[in-house]
């Protein structure tokens, strides 16, 4: 595997999930995780055995001691997190497995992570050593400042010469602060050289084209025209951005789950198989095992159709393990 030392960044999250049909009813119990989208990541590359590690804001107490724990168990070096801060940031899952009707409830505000400003990491120090930063489109979600540190962070990252990856995750009970996704985003991602979603949030981010008329019928072979003709626009859109994954995520019902992705380049495009199953036990987490997976899948070299086989299949497996860091299945 080439020698590549990955560095990810975003907010370390607590999820408190039913363990029933309802969230406070009389049987309900309420099941606890550590998480966050980029947590999530360095947990899968940890448990493969790449060089990863994690860096968040989070409170000095037992209670994330515990987490960072499990973490360095799996892997991931967490000597960068800052302790620093009152809080944990905190999301409720009111299903059992997850999204079924999309009913996340987040408690982010006023958390040590939320409340990190420009100047406070040393980013040159910080990214010394690393040849790769990830972070996600969920971090200038939270605020104008943390979309600022982002910026800090990218623009050392590049000045460094590291590759940066990030996914694009859209989440829009999270950009609550008077801006839209598109005028943030695009002066960031102008750093990026791996870019990770899908059509849509590639729209709400860069203003992409995609149809109103898709939908969960439409055929793969017709996303897949869609997700090469939206590949496109980002690559013209960022000039060093060298590698794009979309993923296709369909649920009927709350243990069903569709699953195919996309990868392009800028001289090829490729499309995985389609994954199904009627037996998802937890679908959070999914999309960071398929970013994990890609990442995995470059660092190691793989080209073209191994990429995205790769990527599919890590997000898919981790369709079948309970908890937001996932078992290394790969």
């Amino acid at each position: 595997m080439t020698k590549h030392k990955i560095l990810s960044f975003g907010e370390l999250l607590l999820r408190l999930s039913s363990s029933g049909e309802s969230f406070l009813g009389e049987d309900g119990q309420v099941v606890v995780f550590p998480g966050g989208s980029e947590a999530n990541v360095a947990a899968s590359l940890g448990q493969w055995g790449v060089p990863c590690s994690y860096l968040s804001r989070i409170p000095d107490n037992d209670l994330t001691s515990q987490i960072l724990s499990t973490l360095t168990s799996l892997g991931v070096d967490v000597s960068s997190s800052l302790l620093e801060g009152d809080r944990l940031g905190l999301y409720f899952l009111l299903s059992a497995n997850g999204l079924s009707k999309g009913e996340v409830v987040y408690d982010r505000k006023y958390s040590a992570f939320s409340q990190l400003k420009p100047g406070m990491i040393d980013w040159d120090r910080v990214l010394d050593g690393y040849t790769w930063f990830h972070w996600s489109a969920l971090t200038p979600a939270l605020s104008e400042s943390l979309a600022e540190v982002c910026r800090e962070a990218l623009t050392v990252a590049n000045a460094k010469g590291l590759v940066v990856s990030v996914d694009l995750n859209y989440r829009n009970r999270l950009w609550n602060y008077g801006k839209n996704p598109i005028e943030v985003m695009p002066a960031l991602l102008q750093y990026c050289n791996v870019v990770m979603g899908n059509i849509w949030a590639a729209n709400k981010m860069l203003g992409t084209s995609v149809l109103d008329t898709l939908g969960r019928d439409t055929a793969a072979d017709i996303y897949f025209e869609h997700a090469k003709e939206s590949a496109q626009e980002i690559f013209d859109l960022l000039p060093q951005c060298q590698h794009i994954a979309y993923t296709f995520r369909f649920m009927d019902t709350a243990t069903h789950n569709l699953l195919y992705g996309t990868y392009h380049t800028r001289e090829a495009d490729f499309i995985s198989s389609i994954n199904e199953t009627d037996r998802v036990i937890d679908r959070i987490g999914s999309g960071d095992a398929f970013m994990a997976g890609l990442i995995y899948a470059l660092v190691d070299g793989k080209e073209g159709q191994k990429v995205i086989d790769t990527a599919i299949a890590a997000g898919f497996k981790k369709l079948f393990v309970k908890g937001d860091f996932g078992n290394g299945d790969l």
